[in-house]
């Protein structure tokens, strides 16, 4: 009865491992099948990018350094960092007294070389009329011809003093060459600036609305990029928002940072309303090298990687068949599908490995 009894105990406790094997095995498939995620193989269109970190900056000519070409003390600045300025505005203003003496006494100088000259006119008139008259003779006309000509000659000095004395007077005053933002004020009322050697910046200006991407593309990378490509890029200040560029030069030389080599690629963009970009933005750029239209494509989060060949699970009357595949074009997020699943084909998405088995 004893060893009767043993048996029975073996057998029930066999009979109960099994149910709970199964039940387990049971509510593993029922989550599977609960949580698991699919897509439909279809047609889409597929971009091979170039990804590359690059900065903002001015393009030649939208940073511009104003200065002084005279020296003197500075009577009036009326800008300050961040002011938006136009073309021809006045930025700074130079004690402009003694030179405006100047200009006033060239100025005279001029007021009385022009009656001189209407004289002397006035006199070569009259010595060419008696002249025909025979009353005159030619050496009369000849001196009455020189006088002539050395009044003229000393308007036409005094003249062009003047216009130098206006244009130095004009210096006295710095405007603004270009539109723009004022970035920087390098001096103050009251301050003494020299010109002797170089022109002193007073004011910096930028114009916002010329700005470029100057994009570090690696060497392996750059044989694919050519001008007029297409571009996007992202700044951190905006991160939700893509700007649209183009490709408009690669640089020839290369730069080496942190011991890799770049090529510095140039994008222009246009401003965009609502959204102000700075110099020195840091931008993380993508540029479209290829792209295909109507490619058969899968999610990149779907294939299976095994011993250098790739897989998907597809569903297959109800059940989940591990495919392989052959694939070509990738894209960040999808994958081109060139044989092993036809369009509209369900596929696990993250496939488990419980999945897999």
């Amino acid at each position: 009865m004893k060893h009767k009894y043993k048996w029975w105990s073996l057998i029930a406790v066999a009979l109960c491992a099994t149910v709970v094997n199964y039940s387990w095995s049971l509510a593993g498939q029922g989550e599977d099948q609960a949580t698991r995620q699919t897509t439909r193989i279809g047609l889409d269109s597929l971009t091979e990018t170039v990804i590359a970190t690059g900065v903002i900056r001015p393009m030649t000519g939208a940073e511009v350094n104003v200065g002084s070409r005279i020296s003197g003390t500075v009577v009036s600045l009326p800008v300050e960092v961040g002011d938006t300025v136009q073309v021809n505005q006045l930025l700074a203003a130079l004690d402009n007294t003694a030179l405006e003496s100047a200009a006033d006494q060239v100025r005279a100088d001029v007021a009385l070389a022009e009656p001189r000259v209407a004289l002397a006119e006035s006199k070569l008139k009259r010595r060419q009329s008696l002249a025909e008259q025979g009353l005159a003779s030619e050496e009369d006309l000849d001196i009455a011809e020189r006088d002539l000509a050395v009044e003229r000659a000393q308007l036409k000095a005094s003249m062009a003093r003047l216009r130098s004395a206006e244009i130095i007077l004009g210096y006295s005053e710095i405007r603004a060459p270009i539109n723009g933002v004022v970035a920087e004020v390098a001096t103050r009322e009251g301050e003494t600036v020299a010109a002797d050697y170089s022109a002193p910046t007073f004011v910096t200006i930028i114009d916002l609305s010329r700005l470029e991407v100057l994009a570090y593309v690696d060497e392996t990378d750059i044989g694919r990029v050519e001008v007029g490509q297409l571009a996007s890029f992202t700044v951190d200040t905006y991160p939700d928002r893509e700007f649209e560029a183009r490709v408009t030069a690669i640089q020839p030389r290369a730069e080496l940072q942190d011991s890799v080599v770049n090529y510095i690629v140039r994008l222009d963009f246009e401003p965009t309303d609502g959204f102000i970009l700075r110099p020195e933005m840091t931008a993380h750029v993508q540029l479209v090298v290829n792209e295909r239209e109507g490619a058969l494509t899968a999610p990149r989060n779907a294939l299976i990687r095994r011993d250098g060949r790739q897989y998907v699970m597809v569903e297959r009357n109800g059940e989940w068949i591990e495919t392989g595949i052959s694939t070509g074009w990738r894209s960040e997020s999808r994958v081109e599908i060139l044989s092993g699943v036809n369009q509209g084909d369900v596929i696990a998405l993250n496939p488990s490995r419980r999945t897999i088995e």
